[in-house]
């Protein structure tokens, strides 16, 4: 059985963070060593990222908070809100995203209404409250209360991929399914000040967003579908479990993301991606570049630069990649669906007809896991709310023309 996704839709928060303002705030800290002032520089300035978007609005050099929780304007310092704190703001904010880009995703397909979904799959590792955002969802959508609901929590950057798999699994199990999936992710929430590399890392490097699709086997010959969802797999690598990982602290998530994480990946992307591959024989053997797309998280600058240079892929392969990590930074679980809807975005190759069209995708996690998939792209609809730079990037900044963290 063929399972398709007929929508696939992003939201970012408003509040834009220019990274060079950010890194100039970050370095300006008071308890920062010398060696910490260095790493902030380069870890902000070799990111490759130009722009993040945060939920944290009293980031905004215009907002004026009476009683600052994370950054004090007046001051420049950068403050450390407890855990509960941060949560809190989590259960509110990322409510708002997960609806909106749930609203949009079903507003995408005309020919499926609310009433029509009868799974839910909602997805992030930033925060919790329950009644959860599966809930949260049903409500103000108006699904049918009996909806099936499921939510996969604090797995991490690759989160998306079971999700996607887990709606082609219901599909194949009931013809008439409609799944919705939405990832929504507040990363920004848990940044702080610190001498440590990895926190001064991701610091650098997470933001928040929101992505949602909606997953059915049902034909509908009047709506193609941008995507068939072929294959999937997953493979632990033999080392890195204390390399990359998210942990609970006092005063939010803590992430550990080594340096040698890149290398890592350097060295088992092959053997991870085999599994995936061998799924279809006429992929046993191709050059990887032979394959047209790739959706790959861009976890980091020097892990494109890795995957780049091991699967010997071309510099237009890597920009949807590329072009997210720097507009939109790393958004976690998110942030895979928004290189998928770059790539979706994109006309046909020139001199060939608007057909079907091969993506590897990959994402990767704490573990170290990495998720691996195989689409096919079947339409290329231009959107007219799609710019061609910048996409929610630049909305979001017309509409929030005042530089963050300055």
């Amino acid at each position: 059985m063929t399972v398709y996704l007929r929508s696939l839709e992003t939201a970012v928060p408003p509040t834009v963070l220019i990274q060079t303002e950010a890194r100039d705030v970050f370095a300006a800290q008071p308890g920062l060593t010398r060696l910490g002032t260095r790493l902030v520089s380069t870890c902000f300035d070799s990111a490759a990222i130009d722009t993040r978007h945060t939920a944290v609005a009293e980031l905004t050099k215009n907002h004026q908070a009476e009683n600052p929780r994370f950054f004090n304007a007046g001051t420049g310092l950068l403050l450390s809100p407890s855990t509960k704190v941060r949560n809190d703001i989590f259960a509110t904010e990322a409510t708002k995203l997960f609806i909106e880009a749930a609203q949009k995703a079903l507003d995408a397909c005309p020919g499926i209404t609310s009433l029509d979904i009868t799974h839910l799959v909602t997805v992030s590792c930033t925060g919790f409250f329950n009644p959860g955002p599966d809930y949260k969802i049903v409500r103000a959508l108006g699904l049918d209360p009996a909806v099936q609901r499921y939510h996969l929590g604090f797995m991490g950057c690759y989160a998306a991929f079971p999700a996607l798999r887990a709606a082609k699994s219901f599909c194949e199990a009931d013809p008439d399914a409609v799944v919705l999936v939405v990832c929504a992710e507040l990363c920004s929430l848990h940044v702080r000040t610190s001498n440590d590399p990895d926190t001064i890392m991701g610091s650098a490097l997470f933001a928040d967003g929101a992505a949602a699709a909606l997953v059915t086997a049902q034909e509908r010959p009047d709506e193609p579908a941008l995507l068939q969802l072929d294959h999937f797999e997953t493979v632990l690598t033999p080392v890195g479990e204390e390399s990359m990982a998210w942990n609970i602290g006092d005063e939010g998530f803590e992430m550990v993301l080594g340096n040698y994480v890149p290398h890592i990946i350097d060295d088992h992307i092959i053997g991870a991606l085999e599994p995936l591959l061998s799924r279809e024989g006429a992929l046993q053997g191709l050059p990887y570049r032979d394959i047209r797309h790739w959706a790959i998280h861009p976890g980091g600058r020097s892990i494109l630069d890795k995957v780049q240079s091991r699967l010997e892929l071309s510099d237009e392969q890597l920009v949807p990649a590329r072009e997210t990590l720097r507009n939109y930074g790393n958004m976690s679980s998110a942030t895979v669906l928004f290189v998928l809807r770059h790539i979706l975005d994109l006309p046909p190759a020139e001199g060939e007809d608007d057909g079907a069209e091969r993506i590897c995708s990959m994402a990767f996690g704490p573990g170290l896991t990495v998720e691996t998939a195989l689409f096919t792209k079947l339409s290329s609809p231009r959107r007219e709310d799609a710019p061609t730079l910048g996409g929610d990037a630049a909305k979001a900044e017309s509409a929030q023309p005042e530089s963050a963290l300055a």
